[in-house]
């Protein structure tokens, strides 16, 4: 089998020396978001017996949006989060903080299964993506807030001829977009790799995503919602007019339950089989200086990624570091969850390798911080939902990496389900369906390993997809971070 770690293009020259990866060797082994001082205190866990109207599993960002807009919706709605470690700690607090208006993990994913649902999907989004926007300034959520836009960027000849079929469909659906051509591209950012890019300027936004949690958190707590951390829940039941969940030291009962678990195991059956764990990695820089930032130039400081099957993200952070990541897309057998995997030797010596390729003139940086963690993956690559036991249980799940800015959507849309109403979002067919499951062990691991396999060979062979990825995009299925 193909080496899925292997680099591509560009990607597939320098190797990893010893200087190399002593530029990460002593990087706090813990993501830059959250070793923060603003980083409040912990709540106490929920113990003992106690009651709710609303109990939401969950502390990341679809949980807090939930309970924020629950008590928005109703102040007088009794509001129980409960967190099963910290607030923000897994994927809402470890990603790299691109907020995206999209709800499908991008237009051409969304045409490909919903596309007489396009138009009113990318409307919703849009539409929640500014309420984001009001709700920070309404409640002074101060999160590091930048509107420079999304760069996507072609680091290969045949990579150029996706940019302005992608900036059509963009300003199709009322995008600001433009085309760059290798000079424009290199003058906004100085890489000697980019051969040309794609800049959208609406929809997009670059924020701390702690921050954001943390804000949510305390909104939330000021409305009267009642936040516990240190509360795993390991169980639902049905009792009569309320579903009881099971805490490692307590019960809590609830009239209505919506689980916002992201890629940790959901206590619905059915959402649990349509979500796989699967780990990206990140770097982060030392501040870079005046003279390193006039070197790379991006004065207008975009997030960028590029165009392949395994692309990489990247942008700047307040204090002028760069956040790199991605490319990597690991599972891990029997959808393992494990803090010991959050670290991975390879995937760092990678992403170092890989961008001093992109700014060779940064030779010699070092790196503070690295750390990975697990995306909750969906084969169709953005959020479902669902309920059960009898309508008093939701979910909202499967976001696949691009969930910063969908998850408010998702907030709201498990909430209208869990209660019953009839909203635009609950009657589309992307609502209503659920993404085809993972197949059961050992199936799920050869197929997922086939897929990486076959991804890395498309990206080496000019984008042409082999039998197996046609197959899973005739079956539309899929596998991404």
């Amino acid at each position: 089998m193909r080496d899925p770690g292997r680099g591509h293009g560009p990607w597939n020259g320098r190797r990893a020396d010893a200087a190399l990866r002593r530029s990460y060797a002593d990087a706090e082994p813990l993501s830059y978001w959250l070793d923060s001082p603003d980083r409040p205190e912990a709540s106490a866990p929920l113990t003992g017996e106690s009651t709710c109207e609303l109990a939401i599993v969950g502390g990341g960002l679809t949980g807090l949006w939930a309970a924020l807009l629950a008590k928005q919706r109703d102040p007088d709605r009794d509001v129980v989060l409960i967190e099963r470690d910290r607030i923000a700690v897994a994927a809402s607090g470890r990603n790299g903080g691109f907020m995206m208006s999209s709800l499908t993990h991008g237009i051409s994913n969304g045409q490909a299964r919903f596309p007489a649902e396009m138009q009113t999907l990318e409307r919703l989004g849009l539409e929640s993506f500014e309420s984001i926007l009001q709700t920070l300034m309404e409640h002074g959520i101060d999160c590091d807030l930048e509107l420079g836009g999304a760069l996507d960027v072609a680091v290969e000849p045949h990579e150029l001829e996706e940019l302005e079929p992608g900036a059509k469909e963009l300003r199709r659906f009322g995008h600001d977009v433009t085309v760059l051509d290798r000079e424009a591209v290199r003058a906004e950012v100085h890489s000697p790799i980019y051969l040309g890019g794609l800049w959208q300027r609406s929809g997009v936004a670059l924020i701390d995503p702690a921050k954001l949690c943390w804000g949510l958190a305390r909104a939330a707590g000021a409305l009267g919602v009642r936040i516990y951390e240190g509360t795993p829940a390991t169980r639902l039941r049905s009792v009569p007019g309320a579903v009881e969940i099971e805490l490692e030291a307590g019960r809590l009962r609830a009239e209505r339950v919506l689980l916002a678990t992201s890629a940790f195991p959901a206590l619905v059956a059915a959402a649990r089989r349509r979500v796989v764990p699967v780990y990206d990695y990140v770097l982060v820089t030392e501040p870079l200086s005046a003279a390193q930032m006039s070197a790379i130039g991006w004065a207008n400081r975009q997030g960028i990624s590029d165009l392949a099957n395994r692309f990489h993200y990247y942008r700047l952070t307040a204090d002028d570091r760069i956040l790199w990541g991605g490319f990597d897309a690991v599972y891990y057998y029997a959808s393992r969850i494990d803090p010991a995997l959050d670290q991975r030797e390879e995937s760092f010596a990678m992403l170092a390798s890989h961008l001093l390729t992109a700014f060779p003139q940064l030779e010699g940086i070092r790196f503070t911080h690295r750390w990975g963690g697990a995306i909750d993956t969906s084969s169709r690559f953005f959020a479902f939902y669902g309920t059960a036991l009898a309508g008093r249980v939701g979910y909202a799940v499967g976001h696949t990496g691009l969930g910063v800015g969908a998850s408010r959507f998702a907030a709201a849309t498990g909430l209208d389900l869990v209660d019953g109403r009839d909203t635009e979002a609950t009657r589309l067919a992307a609502v209503r369906s659920r993404p085809l499951p993972f197949p059961p062990e050992p199936l799920r691991w050869a197929a997922i390993e086939l897929t990486r396999s076959s991804m890395a060979a498309a990206d080496e062979r000019q984008g042409r997809r082999g039998p197996w990825l046609r197959a899973l995009d005739r079956a539309g299925l899929g596998f991404d971070s």
